[in-house]
């Protein structure tokens, strides 16, 4: 089977980082399957079975829509069910077909650095590790509790339905533009 013949799901599409991955992957060869903002044809994060199109064939999925906001006057609906329900509808999807071999997550650095834990030289970070969700919420950091609650809801899924699964958890990512405008929901 050559590269071309690879079939890859992509959710979020249009956002920053999924652009740049589509891009590469398209440049290896990859057929890649993306779910992109268009009211037309949409994948909504919210509703059950919207992605078995969009991951059906595939091989590999990169799931890394979310949405990014740094404020929300409805913390639970614009961010903590888009994150958590919306991974969890993926992974559902993906769990119905076997040919998908490996889901990768871009999660976030905030999932992991509000433990109230030091973190010193010898401290492995793990699938184990999370934000406290108390210490998020207290704190108001409405995002970063959505990507700690994704994160563990997908390891959890996971790990019961035996899907192999890596998570990504970068910091701040900058760099240039593909299109004209930045899509901090993708």
């Amino acid at each position: 089977m050559s590269t071309g013949d690879k079939v890859v799901g992509v959710t979020g599409g249009s956002g920053y980082i999924a652009s740049w991955l589509v891009k590469l992957l398209l440049q290896r060869g990859y057929t890649v399957k993306a779910t992109v903002r268009n009211p037309e044809t949409k994948a909504d994060l919210l509703e059950e079975g919207s992605f078995a199109s969009a991951v059906n064939g595939c091989e590999a999925v990169f799931h890394t829509a979310s949405p990014v906001l740094l404020s929300a006057s409805d913390p639970q609906r614009e961010l903590v069910d888009p994150a958590v329900r919306g991974t969890l509808n993926v992974l559902r999807a993906c769990a119905k077909f076997p040919s998908i071999k490996r889901v990768v997550i871009t999660s976030s650095m905030a999932a992991v650095v509000y433990t109230g834990r030091p973190l010193t030289s010898g401290v492995v970070l793990d699938k184990t590790w999370f934000s406290n969700p108390a210490i998020c919420e207290e704190s108001k950091l409405w995002y970063q509790l959505s990507k700690t609650l994704a994160e563990k809801a997908a390891w959890d899924f996971t790990n019961e339905n035996g899907i192999d699964l890596v998570v990504i958890n970068p910091g701040h990512v900058i760099g240039p533009l593909l299109q004209p405008t930045v899509d901090l929901s993708a």
